[in-house]
């Protein structure tokens, strides 16, 4: 190794420690000791232009291990990025672009937001899913338009979480060959060595599930790692894993090695002791002019690359104007138009559960958007989710467009995540509505950074039935109406779900839930495209007395409650709710036109936890919600049972008018 390389290296190496050291705060341990393999990748094999970090076919990289963030960021600089030195001494602080853990859309050249471990190894998997799917269908003889790599720094946290397995399964199934992790493997966690609690051969297991394995014994031998990212790319049909032996805060006497060189800064003393060890000046946030000599070499080598590529792909247009018209298209951030697509709005009039609305309104939308890709953790026929005549996504056909995931909720989120950063692809993923509970993570990061992936939740309330409270949904709406930024609807019937769908396939910057029914729901006068508003009057009374609104299947149970109710001369409104988050959205004005301040008897349904519409139903309303859990039994007698009756509703609106 030259004498710049190791230059170069601990200049990553000391700026990290530098930063976490002026914040007081932070994880110097991973940088120091991971700075090399980082520089091999970053230096010498990541295809990759800091003058457009926008480069559609540049390789991505993920630190799936997010705590390490300041060699991230250190990174960043280096190689010229954009990240001031000015925000490396801000590390941690108010309003830097160098908050604790990374933040896609937050920080230049950040691929995706990472810290709870194992997640950006699944965002890794799906970046490289999409890759592959997007090169399949692009790709020409000569015109290798789609050509990149994925590439994760993973510790030994997030292979000790179950998400990085149900990933690592999956990308070896299908046989990801663009997927390369480098594992920084120091044998130490927070609360001391890793033999306390993980001892197994992760090199073997990761073979068991179809992965090509290497290790190197030094990491601080860029060189070695330099080779065996070679070799990993010479392996086309397998991902790639390369477990490099690295030391925990290398370079710090008294730390390195040690547990309390992860999560806390070296100390002064410490951080002196460690510059003077490996021959660095004791200057905070030194970095040599032949540093930036050389990584700027790096830059011009990727402006080179991605010039190479646009003339490439310049070609590819004149000889192949269709695909690059359509290439285009897909990676445009203009939504398809659907609100005066009349064909899509106009369905047959007759009961249907929603999750078989949702089956009929996707395929109209895989005929318009080509680009939709996704599937189900095993639940396809359930949810309803297979696009008719699309393929499916495996490893002999990477051009089909259903995923099948199998039985991984968590990572199957965290890969839709993935999906959708990589730019290029609609993804959707699927499952049953409690299951949700197994992806929250993942839809909380979703949420994070803004991504428009939408997920299709089916088995929505007690209406499951027979499968009884472990298959039930109770506090999962509330849960995750508590998510900033994430979208939910739960549509009423087949118009409402429509809407659902254009909600989901319009949204640049937010999640979309669509939570749908497995029971049969029946078509409701007046709902469709103003279901868009989140909240909007179905049926109405001059000066209405009460009000009752819901989401859903409560909705008919609320509209034969009104009619028991003018039988008794009172006068109702009816409100379908099917997104408190677009009712937000709207204007004052409009939510008043709604939900009048001047009717205060309102009565909400909905067969899931109460939490969260008192906000509608004030101090003189009610809500007819579930307090416990389900039942197994037939959906019909579990919504006699727990009061989700016309007869019940219209009881408790009454009782409230009376006071």
């Amino acid at each position: 190794m030259e004498h710049i390389d190791l230059q170069t290296i601990n200049a990553i190496r000391f700026l990290s420690a530098d930063g976490v050291q002026k914040a007081n705060s932070g994880h110097p341990g991973l940088p120091m000791g991971a700075a090399a393999m980082a520089y091999a990748l970053w230096g010498r094999q990541m295809r990759h232009n800091p003058a457009d970090i926008n480069w559609k076919n540049r390789d991505r990289f993920v630190l799936s291990a997010g705590h390490g963030s300041m060699l991230l960021y250190s990174l960043l600089h280096v190689f010229g990025y954009g990240l001031p030195m000015e925000e490396l001494k801000q590390f941690r602080q108010w309003g830097s672009k160098t908050p604790g853990h990374p933040e896609y859309g937050h920080t230049s050249g950040v691929e995706t937001t990472t810290g709870p471990l194992g997640q950006g190894f699944a965002n890794a998997v799906g970046m490289a899913i999409a890759e592959a799917h997007l090169a399949a269908h692009f790709n020409r003889t000569d015109f290798p338009v789609v050509d990149h790599y994925t590439y994760a720094i993973s510790g030994d946290g997030c292979m000790m979480e179950g998400i990085t397995y149900e990933a690592a399964s999956l990308a070896g199934t299908l046989k990801l060959g663009k997927l390369i992790v480098l594992y920084d493997s120091n044998d130490i966690t927070i609360e001391g060595g890793t033999d306390i609690a993980f001892t197994e051969d992760v090199c073997k297991r990761f073979e068991a599930m179809g992965w090509h394995t290497q290790e190197v014994g030094d990491g601080n031998d860029a060189d070695a790692i330099e080779r065996a990212i070679d070799i990993a790319k010479g392996e086309t049909t397998k991902p790639s894993l390369i477990r490099v032996r690295t030391t925990i805060g290398y370079g710090c006497p008294a730390k390195q090695g040690t547990a309390s060189a992860h999560g806390e800064p070296l100390g002064e003393e410490n951080l002196k002791a460690a510059k003077e060890n490996l021959g660095w000046p004791n200057e905070p946030f030194y970095v040599p002019d032949e540093v930036y000599e050389n990584t700027a070499a790096v830059k011009e080598k990727g402006k080179k690359a991605q010039a190479e590529w646009e003339a490439v792909f310049d070609a590819y247009a004149k000889q192949y104007p269709e695909l690059a018209k359509e290439w285009n298209a897909w990676y445009s951030e203009k939504p398809v138009n659907l609100l005066k697509d009349t064909a899509y709005w106009t369905y047959e009039d007759k009961a249907m559960a929603s999750r078989a609305s949702s089956q009929v309104v996707l395929n109209r939308l895989s005929e318009r958007i080509p680009n939709l890709i996704g599937g189900s953790a095993d639940l396809a026929p359930s949810t309803k989710t297979i696009m008719k005549d699309r393929g499916d996504f495996s490893a002999e056909d990477k051009g089909g467009s259903n995923m099948h995931f199998g039985v991984r909720e968590h990572a199957m989120a965290a890969i839709g995540n993935g999906m959708t950063l990589h730019g290029g692809l609609r993804p959707y993923v699927a499952t049953f509505f409690v299951f949700s509970d197994y992806m929250k993570p993942a839809m909380r990061l979703s949420a994070l950074m803004k991504l428009p992936l939408t997920y299709v939740l089916t088995h929505d309330s007690i209406g499951v039935g027979e499968d009884g409270p472990t298959h039930e949904p109770i506090e999962q709406l509330a849960s995750l109406r508590s998510i900033p930024n994430m979208t939910v609807f739960r549509p009423a019937d087949t118009r409402e779900t429509a809407a659902a769908w254009c909600a989901a396939m319009t949204r640049k910057d937010s999640p979309t839930a669509l939570v749908l029914s497995r029971q049969n729901l029946p078509p409701l006068p007046g709902t469709g495209v103003d279901a868009l508003k989140g909240g909007y009057v179905l049926k109405d009374s001059e000066k209405p007395q009460v009000i009752l609104m819901a989401s859903g299947s409560e909705v008919n149970v609320a509209m034969d409650a009104a009619g028991i109710l003018e039988g008794k001369g009172v006068r109702v409104r009816v409100v379908s709710m099917p997104s408190f988050e677009l009712f937000e959205e709207q204007d004052d004005e409009y939510k008043e036109s709604v939900l009048p301040d001047s009717v205060r008897v309102r009565l909400a349904i909905e067969a899931a936890s109460p939490f969260g519409w008192y906000k509608y139903v004030g101090l003189d309303g009610d809500v007819v919600g579930m307090d416990g859990f389900g039942a197994s039994a037939p959906g019909d007698l579990l919504y006699e049972k727990f009061g989700f009756t016309a007869e019940n509703v219209a009881k408790r609106a009454l009782d409230l008018l009376k006071g």
